[in-house]
């Protein structure tokens, strides 16, 4: 399951750390959020070391469908009820700010990665009253957005919601390029970190600041991100002879899917569900059927699947890791949007390491509490944990080394997924994705 993006691109290989280091800033993890952090911080003349416990952009990176927008679902309507318009404003504001900085940097650096300018539309089939509603949220923040009934998709829609000047690229293409030049330790799996200090499989590593770019944060206390997120897979189908369109296309129904064009290959995705919960499979025999009835002439030449952390309120923690320790920071939790909030998140961390402040602080704090809007999905969190780890008490099934929840089997995958966390594992007990630190080994 290879995605088109690695198929189509080479990663320099890096050498694993081999001493004892010291430097201002150590990033944790080789994801585009981590990279683009040490860029930025880079470009102020701040010495950084990138540490990544497999290869540069291993993760959810080469998985993405790399679309760089503001449009992340139906989120202004929400934000502007839950947090307020200024808090919204700025939110819209920050992803605003990451398309561009995208653009300028491809064309200041002379990048040929496939960057160009597009719409990006929600569409549905069954209520276009919420896309009024969020089409209004839109307006009222300074979006430039308009509702239609009128797209390139292969059926006819009940309403669409159009967001213009928006982007894709090909995110491999574009960061392979940004890493040159930045001091990089490949195969170097971080173990903890006590104070200032990194402590890796074989070496230590001395920092003024921290970084935690690990795509879900793998140190439980302080912080207790597992208690404000959980993780949703989806899938995708890379297809050749179908219908092409130049825009990007996300459903807001329930079984919604997406579309977006890369070159001469059209990416379908769909298929969301909470890691740990896909023990019927069916979900690549789905979009196969939805392609076969909308692209009879279509022929499949890749797939794969990606992976989201899905914050309480729908706000990416993006800024100081917990305040206790006040030089640790974060980037997590972009649910579906990595690319913009990747580049957003870089921003943010380069502004609050070098300043001690940001414009955008509040909005993305960790250590916010909007009750508000986290209330419900921080009991069905909690519940969703004690289901895992009671299960994983009473049953024979293999248990996550993270906290000690009970895995599923994911038929699709041939995986071992936690509902609790997210954290996967291949058939033979090898880690895939975390925040667990270690494979199942005896314990499966």
């Amino acid at each position: 399951m290879e995605s088109v993006w690695t198929m189509t691109s080479g990663i320099k290989e890096r050498q694993p750390l081999k001493e004892n280091l010291s430097v201002d800033t150590a990033v944790i993890g080789g994801g585009i959020a981590g990279i683009l952090t040490a860029a930025l911080l880079g470009q102020m003349g701040i010495e950084v070391a990138v540490l990544e416990a497999n290869r540069l952009f291993g993760g959810q990176t080469k998985n993405t469908t790399a679309k760089i927008t503001l449009q992340h679902g139906m989120i202004y309507h929400k934000l502007i009820d839950r947090v307020g318009r200024q808090q919204a404003g700025l939110y819209m504001e920050a992803n605003r700010a990451a398309i561009r900085q995208y653009k300028e940097m491809a064309e200041e650096r002379g990048i040929d990665c496939q960057f160009r300018n597009c719409s990006s539309y929600l569409y549905t089939m069954e209520d276009e009253e919420a896309l009024y509603r969020e089409e209004e949220a839109a307006k009222s923040l300074g979006i430039c957005a308009e509702y239609t009934t009128k797209t390139e998709l292969p059926f006819q829609v009940k309403g669409a919601l159009c967001f213009y000047d928006q982007a894709v690229f090909h995110p491999l293409l574009f960061l392979q390029k940004i890493a040159e030049g930045l001091t990089v330790y490949e195969n170097t799996r971080v173990l903890k970190v006590e104070g200032h200090e990194v402590i890796t499989d074989n070496y230590r590593v001395e920092a003024k600041n921290i970084v935690f770019a690990t795509h879900y944060p793998f140190i439980n206390v302080p912080g207790f991100y597992f208690l404000r997120m959980y993780q949703e897979r989806s899938y995708v189908l890379a297809l050749r002879n179908t219908k092409q369109m130049d825009h990007i296309y996300y459903g807001i129904d329930e079984d919604g899917l997406s579309f977006r064009k890369s070159g001469d290959i059209l990416l379908l995705g769909g298929g969301s569900h909470r890691t740990g919960e896909n023990k019927g499979g069916g979900k690549y025999r789905d979009l196969r059927l939805a392609a076969g009835k909308l692209f009879p002439q279509g022929r499949e030449v890749a797939h794969w699947s990606a992976q989201d952390c899905m914050p309480a309120d729908d706000i990416p923690y993006i800024g100081r890791y917990s305040a206790e320790y006040p030089y640790w920071y974060v980037a997590s939790g972009f649910r579906k949007w990595g690319m913009t909030g990747s580049m957003a998140a870089a921003g943010i961390l380069r502004d609050l390491i070098v300043s001690g402040k940001s414009r955008y602080e509040e909005v993305f704090t960790p250590q916010r509490l909007n009750l508000q809007a986290a209330a419900g999905k921080l009991a069905e969190q909690g519940a969703e944990s004690v289901k895992g780890l009671g299960k994983g008490m009473f049953t024979a099934a293999p248990r996550c080394p993270h906290m000690g929840c009970a895995l599923e089997w994911n038929p699709d995958e041939l995986s071992w997924d936690c509902p609790c966390h997210g954290s996967r594992f291949d058939s033979e007990g090898r880690l895939l994705d975390n925040p667990a630190q270690a494979d199942l080994g005896n314990g499966r």
